[in-house]
């Protein structure tokens, strides 16, 4: 029975790492036909969202499966359960790559406005946060999955700060409106995404470390605050 429930963990984790690596190039391509104006970037993440989905069913069945006919206990059971979570929230990643392609198709050009935005600088945050959440599960790395909840803030202050520019834009002529108003959809996305993946490292910390991050993360910058005090202190005697 154990053989038997090691191989299907081993096959979910291959299956849910597979899905990672689909889910992160949607990413990429629908962050690349934003900046490009790339209309047939922006159709090619929306014809893959079908395998996206397929693996979303694939992972589901197999968690099934093994809640069928194991007991799994300890940190297989919470990999089960966390593998659950995190593939919803791969899925969801998936849908929102394509929302943003789908915005992208929408327009024949690019916003003459898109040089203001923080586009760049946002999406760039947003990839690293999947990326490390991503990582932190394929190594069992609850650092990684610190990291990503850590950089949250700063992808949320790029939505807010967004959110001023483009009202700005839209005053500034009517002409401006309709676009500014899907790239402020597109910004939200990001801000989704970035949330997310958040959802991702909560789950692989939880996996490895066997505690809710969420329930941690007040004691866990208090003590990064602490940690540079005593830095500062050191180095200034």
């Amino acid at each position: 029975m154990e053989r038997h429930l090691d191989l299907q963990l081993e096959k979910l984790r291959t299956r849910i790492i597979k899905m990672c690596s689909l889910v992160d190039e949607q990413v990429e391509y629908a962050f690349r036909a934003v900046q490009e104006h790339n209309k047939e970037l922006a159709q090619l993440v929306i014809d893959r969202d079908r395998k996206v989905d397929k693996y979303d069913l694939k992972i589901d069945k197999i968690c099934q499966k093994i809640f069928a006919l194991s007991q799994p206990v300890a940190m297989d059971l919470r990999l089960i359960m966390s593998s659950l979570t995190i593939n919803t929230n791969l899925e969801r990643i998936g849908d929102i790559a394509v929302n943003i392609s789908e915005a992208v198709l929408r327009f024949d050009n690019k916003a003459p406005f898109f040089e203001r935005l923080k586009f760049g600088v946002m999406a760039e945050h947003v990839k690293e946060m999947i990326k490390n959440a991503i990582d932190s599960f394929i190594e069992n790395n609850a650092k990684l999955a610190e990291k990503v909840v850590k950089l949250d803030d700063k992808v949320d202050e790029l939505n807010k700060e967004h959110h001023g520019i483009l009202i700005e834009i839209m005053k500034e002529s009517p002409a401006n409106i309709e676009q500014a108003v899907a790239m402020l959809v597109i910004i939200r996305h990001l801000e989704r995404l970035g949330d997310h993946a958040t959802n991702i490292a909560e789950d692989v910390y939880f996996i490895v470390e066997a505690q809710l991050l969420k329930h941690n993360y007040e004691k866990l910058l208090l003590n990064q605050i602490r940690d540079n005090e005593d830095k500062d202190d050191s180095d200034e005697s």
